[in-house]
């Protein structure tokens, strides 16, 4: 399988990922985890695990997510507060229908919820 390599300055180190992969989510989309249930709108996406190895093994054993599948980074929120999150593609679902994400941020990143996403701001895009 062809490789690519990229530095992750959140992993502090170079991430050997498949040239191609298949991200169910795009950015703008809102999401949900299946597991927690917090909602969130996609902002990036690393195509396979990308975070520092403390990270990974802080996840229980059992609940340890494949890292050779797409990460998501998430402007989150559940009842309580407001935050980023990063997630794996097998502990997401859509969640469009549950209308725009109350994080402070959004606005920062992206226009209005429309049609069940958001579209990042033009100005961010490249």
């Amino acid at each position: 399988m062809d490789r690519a390599e990229f530095f992750s300055s959140q992993a502090g180190r170079t991430i050997i990922a498949p040239r191609q992969t298949r991200a169910r989510f795009s950015i703008g989309d809102v999401v949900r985890h299946r597991l927690f249930g917090f909602r969130g709108v996609v902002f990036d996406i690393d195509p396979v695990f990308a975070n520092s190895e403390e990270w990974y093994q802080s996840i229980p054993e059992e609940m340890r997510p494949s890292r050779d599948q797409p990460f998501y980074h998430l402007l989150a929120e559940n009842d309580d507060s407001s935050y980023v999150a990063y997630v794996s593609q097998g502990n997401l679902v859509g969640d469009a229908a549950g209308g725009p994400v109350d994080h402070p941020n959004v606005s920062q990143l992206f226009g209005p919820f429309k049609d069940g996403r958001y579209k990042m701001r033009r100005a961010l895009m490249h």
